[in-house]
Order: structure tokens, then sequence, then C-alpha cells
């Protein structure tokens, strides 16, 4: 078998586990390195892992693919180096939000929409971590029936703000068990132990109110689904768990569909687990979502107040399907396609 040298920009939640899935999945991988801000040698797993700083494209022209999962906007490294890198034939598999809706760029979940790959310019966008947790379930319902509005409420762990929002929520934790004073919000608008957090992302300048996560939601089910009339309203909420998020889907479909056909569907779903027995108590939980590669789907029921309407709770690793598995398994998918 062919093998593929790698290369990641950027080495923090998201990147760690880029390296444990590549492992895990056995990719095809020949070299493999790391570029940060400084080179050093990190250990995952107790294996080491080099790391380098890239100066310009030429630090990528001996690589197949590259895993971008560092910081976003103008001095980020998709900005800075991802074009460059792309136009020495690296293929950038970006997990930022920058180029996501650029017309030359393929916004890609491999279960989803694989043909989206077709005629890429070596530059590819991972989907949002909310995104792409909602759609894994969605997609199979929307062939069957056509997605028309989406009412959607997440419960986001504090992994999505990477290692700072772990280590927010684990400090202030500890000062409230201990009785002493909780720290200073760090990673966080606010308090996140013992609370919620109305807020993930700054206000969207395109639609007052809403945060830059809620716009995220409806611009990228539209490009993923391909369908640009699909109305979608949500409401982000960070929680005070570690690992995977959690989405409450109010669907309201074109053509009828029984909670039990969505279940006959999502049981035989790519990327899907189904969890929906409310008599067991058993339904998608994030304690159970984390560290597994499917999104779990379960408290499927319909929706009275619209015609054609189902309510569905789904749970996903944020880090995995959300950032890293999807991006390595749109390496996977480019491979198998002939596409690289």
């Amino acid at each position: 078998m062919k093998q593929y040298n790698v290369c990641m920009v950027g080495i923090g939640a998201v990147g760690t586990e880029i390296v444990r899935l590549l492992r895990k999945r056995n990719f095809p991988m020949g070299h493999f390195t790391a570029f940060a801000r400084s080179e050093r040698m990190e250990m995952i797993d107790g294996l080491p892992v080099e790391v380098k700083v890239a100066t310009g494209p030429e630090s990528f022209k001996d690589y197949d693919f590259a895993f971008f999962c560092g910081t976003e906007g103008a001095k980020g490294a998709s900005k800075t180096l991802g074009w460059g890198a792309a136009e020495v034939g690296c293929t950038v598999i970006d997990n930022g939000a920058d180029f996501r809706m650029d017309p030359r760029v393929p916004l890609c979940i491999p279960e989803i929409n694989p043909d989206a790959l077709r005629g890429h310019h070596n530059f590819i966008a991972n989907p949002n971590c909310s995104t792409a947790i909602a759609l894994m379930p969605l997609y199979p319902l929307h062939r069957e029936a056509g997605i028309r509005r989406l009412v959607c409420c997440t419960y986001q762990a504090v992994s999505g703000a990477g290692s700072a929002g772990i280590r927010a929520l684990e400090a202030e934790s500890r000062a409230i068990d201990a009785g002493q004073p909780v720290p200073a919000p760090t990673a966080f608008p606010a308090q996140i132990a013992y609370n919620v957090v109305a807020q993930i992302g700054s206000e969207d300048p395109d639609n007052p109110g809403y945060t830059s996560e809620e716009a995220k939601l409806g611009r990228e089910t539209r490009k993923i689904l391909g369908d640009d009339s699909i109305k979608v309203v949500s409401t982000c909420v960070r929680v005070p768990v570690f690992n995977a998020h959690s989405e409450a889907l109010h669907v309201e479909f074109d053509r009828p569909i029984t909670p039990e056909r969505a279940r006959e569907l999502l049981a035989n779903a790519d990327g899907v687990k189904l969890v929906d027995d409310l008599a067991a108590h058993r339904f998608p939980m994030p304690i159970e979502a984390s560290g597994c590669q499917e999104v779990l789907v379960g408290r499927i029921r319909k929706d009275p107040t619209v015609e054609n309407g189902l309510a569905i709770f789904a749970s996903g690793d944020n880090i995995w399907k959300g950032a890293a598995q999807n991006a390595i398994q749109i390496a996977e998918k480019m491979i198998e396609l002939g596409l690289k």
C-alpha cells in the first residue's frame, strides 16, 4: 500500500487527537511532522512526535497532507501558510473557520458529501464541530424527507475551547469543591463550573443577536447539504462537560416521516449509532459519546407542533468526529477516490 507523508500545524487538543487517531485508524502514513511555534520533541501516549517550525510554503513541499488545527484569523496558520502549502502540492485539510464558505474550498463530511472533494484546489475545510454532530444523524433523514427547517439547541463541552477550556473547568471545580474563591473566568465569558454559558463566539456581524457559532450552523448546513432553502435557527450553549457535544434537534421536513422510519434509517446509517430506548433509560449522553467514533442519536419522537416534524437528541465527540476524526476521514476518502 502506498504511504503518504503527513504533517500537522498546531499540536493542541485537536492536534494531539489527530496523532492518536492516525495511529488508531492505521492511516497509511510514511513520515510525520508537527509544526508549531518552537522546535521540540513532544510525547503522545509514550511515543515521540517531532515538532518543527514552518517557515513558508517550502516547509510543506515533501508532504502529501497537512492537517491545520491551529488558531484562526488574520494571523492564524491557515491564512499565513495554508494556500502556500496548497500551491506546492500539499493537500491542506483545515479545521478552522477561515475558508469554510470560500467557493473554492469543499466543506466536507465524508459520509455525506464526498463528491464535494472532486475538483479541489488542494484546500479542504472541516466543518464546525456542532455542524458535524448535527448533520450526521440528520443527513439520512434529509435524503428521505427533505429538511425544510431546523431548530438546534446545543450543549457544548469545554474541550471545544481547547485545552484552555478544560483547564478552566478543572480549576473552577476544584476551587468550588474546596470552598475557595472561584478564579476569574479565563476561557469563557463567565464561570463555567456548575453553570451554563449561552455565548459561544462573538456576535456575528451579519446576524445581529446571534453568535458566530450559531451563524456557522446555518451557513455550513446549507453548504454541506447543497440546499440554500433550508432554514436554520440555533442557540449554542457551553455546559460544564469535559468532552462531547450534545444537541436537541427539532426538524420540520418537506415530506412525512415517522419516528419508526427515522429509527430504521439511522440504525443503518454510516457513522451513527442508534441509542433510543426511553423505558430502559437509554439515550445519547456525552459520557458515552466521548471517545466514540460514531455520533449517538436517540429520543426520536414526533413533533406535534409542525407538520412533518421530528424531535431528536444527539451526542458526539467534538474533538473526534467534530474535528480530528473528520479531517482524517477526508484524507482517507481522497485516497479511496483516487484524488491523492
